[in-house]
């Protein structure tokens, strides 16, 4: 586990804005534009991450304390009273005000940082990994973008191996879900407390769902029958009119950050929401797995009775073990990381693409809210299904097999695909 050094935690903010200003270095138009509904403009984005850094690590939480900006002006970065829809219509601080701002919060954070000593490293851990959420966000918003290219391909990736498209087996039994902070200190309130649950035996896929297994579900006509859809499924996929993947199209292309390219048949799926994975995992006789059952093939070893700290043990994530931090621009193909396996062989269970689970999202029992109280409580119960894993887009340190991601699902804007499951 790393140690949390004032010169970690510097690090780690720091490599969180590399990538905000990676994806923000653009014209003023494009970053000031609402690319879709469902997203920001990416402007409103960057002022965000510092306004959430200044009211958690210079006001320590106190949002009536004032900030750097005017109270004003605060208020058109509070994602709650502003929807995403909304915010291209508000006096948003222009990019060069924004970055302006971000920089003079940084520099404020950093010097508080030289004189934190013994006190409480989390507030910083959280900051980071909201940071690191929104670089996702963004990416997201990217993908989403018209135009000419801005990203390009995408950094080389690990070749894939040829591999059965089997399952594993996950015997019945005890096992620990969860963390506590102090076991992992990055945790998020929703991840903990750690708990016992006892689970039946089940089979979950070696590897998540690729885009040639997907296409065999297209050309099967399964988005023509309503036996694979739950009846609200159905009922979506006919409003939205459903017929492959986000971005995929008719003559087997597909456009990935305004690159038109063939799909790779061996890459996760990716792109595809809750009810297309429910239906996909119906059709191929299978289901989705329950976020616990993800969790105990993801992280339990049997032989030892405990959790490991990642699938492959207790090692740090390396590029070797992972596809995580972004930097290949999409999935890798299946096989890439052998090294990476779980106890039980599920292979590319963290990075990659985030998996939907059959789960809706709520609080593990003793459940306590951080400092961010309303980080998670208010989405518990209602429609979110719960997401797991990470994707190729998130930063190694804003995941973990504990992190518990959620969406509508309805969703799939985000890089989002499955891996099935089986009851024994």
């Amino acid at each position: 586990m790393p140690e949390l050094t004032t010169q970690a935690i510097a690090d780690g903010l720091e490599a969180a804005r590399v990538r905000t200003h990676g994806l923000t270095t653009l014209e003023e138009a494009e970053l000031t534009k609402q690319h879709n509904v469902l997203m920001s403009p990416l402007v409103w984005d960057l002022a965000h991450i510092g306004q959430q850094e200044d009211l958690w690590l210079l006001r320590g939480g106190n949002a009536a304390a004032q900030g750097l900006l005017s109270c004003k002006v605060e208020q058109l970065y509070d994602a709650f009273e502003h929807p995403r829809a909304e915010r291209v219509t508000l006096p948003l601080l222009s990019p060069t005000e924004s970055r302006r701002y971000i920089a003079d919060v940084r520099g404020r954070v950093l010097e508080g940082l030289e004189r934190l000593g013994d006190g409480d490293p989390f507030p910083y851990v959280m900051v980071e990994q909201h940071e690191q959420q929104h670089v996702e966000t963004m990416l997201a918003t990217h993908q989403l973008r018209r135009g000419e290219p801005v990203l390009g391909g995408g950094a080389a990736l690990p070749a894939g191996r040829d591999v059965a498209h089997d399952s594993v087996l996950v015997p019945a039994g005890e096992f620990v879900l969860g963390v506590d902070g102090d076991a992992e200190p990055w945790s998020l309130d929703n991840e903990r407390p750690a708990h016992v649950v006892d689970l039946p035996a089940f089979r979950i896929g070696r590897f998540p769902v690729t885009n040639g297994e997907w296409r065999r579900f297209v050309e099967a006509g399964g988005y023509d029958e309503p036996r694979w859809w739950s009846a609200t499924g159905w009922e979506y996929r006919q409003q939205a009119d459903l017929r492959r993947p986000l971005f995929w199209s008719a003559d087997g292309s597909r456009r990935r950050f305004n690159l038109v390219e063939e799909i790779p048949d061996d890459e996760p799926v990716q792109h595809v929401c809750f009810h297309e994975a429910q239906a996909y995992a119906a059709w191929a006789g299978a289901r989705l797995p329950t976020e616990q059952e993800w969790e105990k093939a993801c992280v339990w070893d049997p032989a030892l009775g405990r959790r490991r700290r990642w699938p492959w043990g207790d090692s740090e994530w390396t590029p070797a073990l992972a596809n995580l931090g972004g930097e290949g621009l999409r999935p890798a193909a299946v096989g890439a990381y052998p090294a990476g396996a779980s106890a039980y062989g599920a292979e590319q269970m963290m990075g990659d693409v985030w998996e939907w689970t059959s789960s809706g999202f709520e609080a593990w029992p003793g459940f306590e809210p951080m400092l961010y109280a309303t980080y998670s409580a208010p989405f518990f119960g209602g429609d979110y299904r719960v997401l797991r894993g990470g994707a190729w887009s998130v930063g190694s340190n804003a995941v973990r097999p504990s992190f518990r991601n959620w969406d509508l699902p309805i969703r799939r804007q985000i890089f989002c695909g499955l891996r099935l499951a089986w009851d024994v």
